[in-house]
């Protein structure tokens, strides 16, 4: 972990994606320094209350990640900073650009909204089920 005994990052990851999944195991490889904490938002112990009241409904919608000073991130924010922490910061950086920015969220936005679609899952209400609060 980091200096402090704490990950400087918490990243939310659906744990029933395989392309999240696959993310994930390449994170964990590059991250040598244990800076970033996985949390398997899918497992059936999940519980929003230890990650800042993110819902499993807002969670399995758009990726989240909380840094060790509560802040919470969502978005292509959250592979931002979790590529700035494995030192691989230069690939996301042009996400900050002026006319690059509003595009990245725009793709990853697209993205998000058919994830679960396009890797056969059912839609984000079933998988809610009892899980959710509405």
């Amino acid at each position: 972990m980091s200096r402090s005994d704490q990950p400087d990052l918490t990243l939310l990851f659906d744990g029933g994606c395989p392309l999240c999944v696959r993310e994930v195991r390449f994170l964990r490889g590059r991250d040598r320094h244990h800076r970033i904490a996985f949390v398997d938002i899918d497992a059936s112990d999940y519980d929003p209350t230890a990650y800042a009241d993110i819902s499993y409904r807002m969670a399995m919608g758009r990726i989240h990640a909380l840094k060790s000073n509560g802040d919470v991130l969502q978005d292509v924010a959250v592979f931002r900073e979790a590529y700035r922490l494995i030192g691989l910061g230069w690939l996301y950086a042009p996400t900050r650009w002026p006319f690059v920015a509003p595009l990245a969220n725009l793709a990853y936005g697209f993205w998000a909204s058919r994830r679960l679609q396009w890797t056969g899952r059912s839609d984000l209400d079933t998988l809610c089920g009892d899980r959710c609060v509405l």
